[in-house]
């Protein structure tokens, strides 16, 4: 079968792979779209600090079930969204239904083969049916069920006001999500462009434009509040520090990006706010059974979202140039 592998830093090759055998309990899934994310960029950089090189990328996935077990809750033919995260069903956080953050997880196309490629076989339960929505839509749903999780945690009300910070894929996911339960979001981002599409696409109400103004900025459109929940899908160290200094007293923080490091803030100012700070690692089954009825119900512009697309054979070409700002890129598909 054919297969993108990221074979070192900066070189991404387009190889002949065994076919995979279904194991227990696995089913084999034809793999029809792959979306490309910040992850994989990250590797392509040389930048992810869980890989190991050579590595199949590809964890945003979509295909048709090819063959599967006897009493399976999938069947042949059936289309499915692929959970890419491995976990073991048997630690703390596996018994508490925390599957996403399990103590052994291993993430499809991290710590093993992922699935830019023609086949995979998959465990029965990180598939989830997705019935009439197509494959571009099915393979959409990690990256928005990332954020679906994080605004769940946080649990915004009806008139609460949110604060996204980067407003990439997954910033964009946060203000779809925070949205839908009836949040007033502003967006905050270095780049006019994603701003535009908040606002236009996503029905974000208020967005600024990064820079040594933001922070009064801020403060000028909440009348001195700030925001009862900022959340930072940026990674960046010194935007995780300042946002800090966006949470309303009561309100609460969520890092939905993540930093390799430590990260400081005042002590004092923490305390005095009372803030609540959560974090949020990728997403449940819950996550993305949400996200499916969410898009089922319209709340998700997708054909808007996928701004890119390529083949499999086109995409070690492409993908380098997909990785400069002035590409355009929300978000990427590969078609195999």
């Amino acid at each position: 079968m054919k297969a993108i592998v990221c074979e070192e830093p900066g070189r991404l090759a387009l190889v002949e792979r065994p076919e995979p055998k279904a194991g227990e309990g696995e089913v084999l899934v034809r793999i029809r779209r792959a979306g490309v994310c910040g992850t994989d960029f990250h590797i392509f950089r040389g930048k992810q600090p869980f890989l190991t090189y050579p590595r199949v990328i590809g964890h945003e996935l979509a295909g048709e079930v090819v063959e599967a077990f006897p009493g399976s809750a999938v069947t042949p033919g059936q289309t499915v969204a692929v959970i890419p995260y491995l976990s073991c069903a048997r630690c703390v956080a596996c018994r508490r239904g925390k599957t996403n953050c399990c103590q052994k997880i291993r993430v499809l196309g991290v710590h093993v083969d992922g699935g830019l490629c023609d086949l995979l076989a998959v465990p029965e339960r990180n598939l989830v049916p997705v019935g009439d929505l197509s494959v571009d839509q099915a393979a959409m749903i990690e990256f928005l069920a990332i954020s679906a999780h994080g605004v769940r945690r946080a649990a915004p009300g009806t008139g609460d006001r949110v604060l996204v910070v980067g407003a990439g894929p997954i910033g964009m996911a946060a203000v779809i999500f925070a949205k839908s339960r009836g949040a007033a979001v502003t967006a905050l981002d270095v780049r006019a462009d994603r701003l535009a599409f908040c606002r236009g696409q996503l029905g974000a109400d208020e967005t600024v434009e990064a820079g040594a103004a933001a922070g009064d900025t801020l403060e000028r459109i909440t009348g001195g509040a700030f925001f009862d929940l900022v959340i930072d899908a940026t990674g960046n160290a010194a935007s995780m520090e300042r946002g800090f200094g966006y949470v309303a007293h009561g309100g609460a923080y969520l890092f939905l990006g993540i930093v390799q490091g430590n990260l400081t803030f005042s002590d004092p100012e923490f305390h005095k706010r009372e803030t609540t700070l959560l974090a949020s690692r990728n997403a449940t089954r819950e996550d993305f059974e949400a996200v499916l009825a969410a898009i089922r119900a319209g709340r998700v512009p997708t054909a808007a979202l996928n701004t890119h697309r390529a083949s499999l054979e086109e995409l070690p070409d492409l993908f380098p140039a997909w990785m400069a700002p002035d590409a355009g890129v929300v978000k990427a598909l590969v078609e195999i």
